[in-house]
């Protein structure tokens, strides 16, 4: 049977100047290691066919299924701070779009397929390492709730791929709302490209902000639109404890998605000041800094957008400003919504901020866990007596004491029954994330040639707000404090 993909190519439409025609570099022996098949029939794919030789053969670019258009994209980007103004697709090849069972068109890419136009003397390939590593974390971002790509399949070609040292190569099939970055408004307005700037907002508007279309300026409302999302998505990664670590302004998804997972990682002890890229030498992406970054590159697309805001210079940085002035309020209302709803409250006071903030601070002094101490703050919300729990996540239990008091007589203000509380928590306060050091354990195992570890640790990471017996481990305190941990682009 053959693998059918119902694609519709909006992008390749788009002309020449935003792509370079790319086919695949076949690989010796493409070997499938793992399929998404719920996601697979989502996309409308028949998991069955796409789960042989042949699936894996396409899923490794050895094979074009009907319809595909493969491209790798121009972008540019500002690179911790530093503009670059050619980047692009150097280790990616979209496939193609298309419409999944929900109406939502989705890009279909392949990293690791070869060398492209932007490979910048590259090699175009991944290691079998970093290819599992996104998969498990975007698709536990997935399943916590977090707009992000998604990974299709991982594939391991037959042949290795050189960095410090020889690895197992692979191919990552990503599924994405749109590969549209800021990075990309960017390599058009550098060159001064005012009409691909025109065509490529009026792409990203039909595409995912249709809403823009009828507004007394799209552009603008396009700006609004992005800033709304971006601001939305960085609150979310915060509640979570998530540390992208590579913001670049390439790595900035139009749709407000999160993605290039390289240098990610996860917070095991609060500290706003974590940093995980071994190339984030000075902490410009640091958990706390994550908001302030996010803003920054919003300038910078607005920058980018200027000539269509209004005709008038003065006019259009005023609108850009005036528009870019509304970050912080998204920002910040959802902040502390969702961390309202993880201290176990619904209904909004003036106080809350500085209770959060409070809680986050005492945290941090003490080194609490931060998926823990609000998994755990669930069973407090419901019982006093789970307050001894509470009490030795803290270095100094009365830390603990101190805002437990404050929180407690907030939570008397509350409508809910203690028992619908934990249930409330439970269901915003994940018990399983993708921990640091599981990660690397089961990519360990992996390298090696064991995907067991992988395998188990993906299962208990598509149900993370549960309690699972059999997965018990996997929600407790990390064995020892993570620091110094460091983690690597991948490329």
């Amino acid at each position: 049977m053959t693998v059918h993909f119902p694609f519709d190519n909006t992008y390749a439409r788009l002309g020449a100047v935003f792509h370079r025609r790319t086919v695949p570099t076949p690989v010796a022996a493409p070997h499938l290691v793992k399929l998404n098949r719920p996601l697979a029939e989502e996309l409308g794919l028949d998991a069955d066919v796409l789960d042989n030789p042949e699936g894996a053969e396409i899923l490794a670019g050895n094979r074009l299924p009907l319809g595909a258009e493969p491209i790798a994209a121009a972008y540019a980007g500002h690179q911790f701070g530093n503009f670059v103004p050619q980047l692009g697709d150097g280790r990616a090849i979209l496939l193609g779009e298309v419409v999944d069972r929900h109406g939502g068109r989705r890009d279909i890419q392949l990293k690791g397929a070869g060398p492209t136009a932007f490979s910048r003397s590259g090699d175009g390939r991944a290691a079998l390492g970093p290819v599992l590593r996104e998969y498990l974390v975007s698709e536990a971002m997935a399943a916590l709730g977090i707009p992000t790509t998604r990974a299709l399949a991982a594939v391991t070609t037959g042949e290795p791929v050189y960095r410090e040292t020889p690895l197992p190569g692979a191919v990552l099939t990503r599924v994405a709302s749109s590969h549209v970055r800021i990075g990309t408004f960017q390599f058009f307005a550098a060159r001064g490209d005012d009409a691909a700037v025109a065509r490529l907002a009026d792409h990203v508007i039909e595409r995912h902000y249709p809403e823009a279309a009828g507004a007394p300026n799209p552009y603008s409302a396009l700006l609004e639109g992005v800033c709304a999302r971006q601001a939305t998505l960085v609150a979310r990664w915060m509640q979570i404890g998530f540390v992208h670590g590579v913001m670049n302004t390439d790595n900035m998804s139009i749709a407000g998605e999160t993605i290039d997972y390289g240098p990610c990682a996860f917070l095991d002890a609060y500290d706003p000041t974590t940093v995980f890229s071994s190339i984030d030498r000075n902490g410009r992406y640091a958990y706390g800094n994550q908001p302030g970054i996010a803003n920054w590159n919003l300038v910078r697309l607005a920058e980018c957008l200027l000539l269509h805001l209004d005709p008038d210079e003065n006019k259009a940085i005023e609108v850009a400003q005036d528009v870019l002035a509304g970050f912080a309020n998204v920002f910040n209302t959802a902040y502390v919504d969702g961390f309202r709803a993880k201290i176990g409250l619904q209904t909004p006071h003036t106080d809350d901020a500085a209770l959060i903030g409070d809680l986050l601070g005492r945290m941090a002094e003490q080194k609490a866990d931060f998926t823990v101490t609000f998994r755990s703050l669930g069973k407090a919300a419901e019982s006093e007596q789970a307050d001894e729990t509470m009490r030795a996540l803290f270095a100094d239990p009365t830390a603990y004491d101190g805002w437990a008091a404050r929180w407690r007589a907030r939570l008397a203000t509350e409508p809910r029954e203690p028992g619908e509380r934990r249930v409330a928590m439970d269901a915003v306060n994940p018990a399983i994330i993708p921990r640091n050091h599981f990660v690397e354990e089961a990519l360990a195992a992996a390298m090696a040639g064991d995907l067991a570890p992988f395998e188990r640790l993906n299962e208990a990471l598509a149900s993370p707000f549960e309690d699972r017996a059999q997965f018990a481990d996997y929600a407790g305190l990390p064995p020892a404090p993570a620091a110094g941990y460091r983690t690597f682009c991948g490329t």
